[in-house]
């Protein structure tokens, strides 16, 4: 069948305009699964069953991984596989590290710390990306003079992804203390007082608890005993005392580290007392936070041997 020219041209643009609508269609819903995946919510956070979470979000996160092939700029969607592989790198590869018994489990343990580094190094590039999208040209003056560059920061909407950032890349410092991770800690000092001066009380004192660990590494990186317990204070205070989180931390950024065994063990057991049913949004990150102090518990005498104070 013979068409004329003009003829012809309208079969292809008819075709090719197809092609357009199925790929917006596609993109649409791309997107609007993105959106679900991305939006807040505490379906696992207020979950009473920590193993059934466990074996759900890799699946979650590799689903958001392959819709960000598509979506690859998506803020939402790349902050909350940032925020997701750092909860699970935290509550089931690190945590389970920290219940083992080191000198009995040592290539165990080592495993287990060395995937929850690269998990929470893949959570902050995720984030990374996400700062990216929302404030280009961002990357180089954050390098260079952090505070300088997140001063341009104002909207309190900001305040998760300023979290996320630290949160992951702090926590891969805190595991492997290599000098080429850890020259970036004033970077992510900097994102925590941050996210702490546009919204203190975001998440129900996170930034706090963050504040705790990050002033526990000492005057060297910024921070003070003093600091950490003020941000635990803080923190207590603004969860009602309905968190076990700020006592793990405190116990073992800075009762631990300076020999205190009685405040560490009742730090713990303050932990252990928080009625995980209180906050049931929150019920999962109490019973992994007394799950970790349970252990730690059980091994005080092995953590203050004696001749310690």
């Amino acid at each position: 069948m013979n068409l004329p020219a003009a003829g012809r041209a309208a079969m292809v643009l008819v075709c090719l305009w197809s092609l357009s609508a199925c790929s917006m269609i596609k993109r649409a819903a791309i997107k609007n699964v993105a959106s679900t995946l991305a939006a807040p919510g505490d379906t696992f956070t207020s979950d009473n069953d920590p193993e059934l979470v466990r074996r759900a979000v890799p699946f979650a996160l590799k689903m958001s991984e392959s819709l960000l092939e598509s979506v690859p700029k998506y803020e939402p969607l790349l902050l909350s596989t940032c925020s997701g592989y750092t909860g699970y790198a935290y509550a089931f590869v690190e945590t389970d590290a920290d219940l083992l018994r080191e000198e009995t489990h040592h290539d165990e343990v080592k495993a287990l710390r060395d995937e929850a580094v690269l998990l929470y190094l893949r959570a902050r590039d995720y984030c990374l990306r996400g700062m990216d999208v929302a404030y280009p040209g961002l990357k180089g003056p954050l390098e260079s003079d952090p505070k300088a560059a997140l001063a341009r920061i104002t909207d309190k909407r900001a305040v998760p992804l300023l979290y996320w950032t630290a949160a992951s890349w702090g926590a891969a410092m805190a595991l492997r203390k290599d000098p080429e991770l850890v020259i970036d800690f004033p970077v992510v000092r900097a994102l925590a007082e941050r996210a702490l001066a546009l919204d203190e009380t975001w998440s129900n004192g996170a930034i706090h608890e963050l504040m705790i660990t990050l002033d526990a590494q000492g005057e060297t990186f910024g921070g003070s005993e003093e600091g950490a317990r003020r941000h635990f204070a803080r923190a207590v205070e603004i969860q009602h005392g309905a968190m076990a989180g700020p006592y793990v931390s405190l116990a073992m950024g800075v009762a631990y580290p300076n020999g205190q065994r009685a405040e560490f063990e009742k730090l713990l057991q303050q932990a252990l007392a928080v009625d995980p049913e209180q906050r049931k949004s929150d019920r999962l990150v109490n019973l992994i936070a007394q799950r970790r102090a349970r252990a730690l518990l059980d091994r005080v005498d092995e953590l203050f041997p004696p001749g310690g104070n």
